[in-house]
């Protein structure tokens, strides 16, 4: 089964652009190839631009106290593992903690000079060959485990915005239960009444070749179905599709 997400407001969807860029930086950061940890780098510095334009730590902290108080709220309710839900307020508590410990996020990149420098030529296309900035180059002809360790000490510092958005996102998944639809003609709607909720996600087996084009707000929630041409162009399709949701809030 395909997995696709929708963030039902603006707050979620830079959560999901941030948990990107993380996986995509602990995907290269684990390869050994120079062109995996040039990748790494990039993303690292992709992830220190939207530290730079937005509150992404104070925002990560509102969210985190925002969830351990509606699940403190759960021990009223008859049926709640408190076992659970205390490992889980403890969970929150740790990541609130340690992420509230920590200064800017990203500070020791920023103070390091060479760093500083390699990041203004990759904002240049093609600013990093070796004509432009030979020390990147001498720094790429390394071995692997030299590399390696680099940016280990370079990821260090967003582990904690890491952790704690990870968490954020993994209970609000997490609230949501899967239920299996139709969409008649390719096109599902439902009628919300004025409910709210945070994120949509949609399984699709990946056998159809189609994916969904989602749309929500409080009073419906809206899944179209499309497929690609032969010059990837959208056509909608026609059929009926029959897939899962779970309509996600905490």
């Amino acid at each position: 089964m395909i997995l696709y997400e929708y963030p039902c407001n603006e707050r979620v969807r830079s959560l999901l652009r941030v948990e990107h860029l993380f996986e995509r930086l602990f995907f290269f950061a684990k390869g050994s190839d120079v062109h995996h940890h040039q990748v790494s780098i990039a993303t690292l510095f992709d992830l220190l631009d939207i530290c730079d334009r937005t509150d992404l730590r104070g925002a990560v902290l509102q969210d985190l106290e925002r969830q351990r108080t509606t699940l403190n709220a759960l021990r009223q309710h008859p049926g709640v593992d408190a076992r659970a839900l205390d490992a889980m307020l403890a969970e929150i508590q740790g990541a609130a903690a340690e992420l509230g410990a920590q200064g800017r996020i990203g500070q020791e990149l920023r103070d390091n000079e060479w760093l500083a420098s390699l990041r203004g030529r990759l904002a240049v296309p093609g600013g990093s060959s070796q004509i432009d900035m030979p020390s990147y180059h001498s720094w790429q002809i390394n071995p692997p485990e030299v590399r390696a360790r680099y940016l280990k000490n370079w990821i260090t510092p967003f582990l904690p915005l890491y952790k704690g958005l990870a968490l954020i996102l993994r209970v609000l998944r997490d609230s949501g239960d899967v239920v299996d639809v139709v969409a008649r003609s390719g096109a599902y709607q439902e009628m919300l009444g004025g409910k709210l909720f945070q994120l949509l996600r949609v399984w699709i087996d990946g056998t159809h070749h189609i994916f969904p084009e989602m749309s929500a707000n409080k009073y419906v929630i809206w899944v179209r179905f499309s497929a690609q041409d032969a010059d990837l162009k959208p056509q909608s399709v026609t059929s009926d599709v029959s897939f899962k949701l779970a309509r996600c809030n905490v």
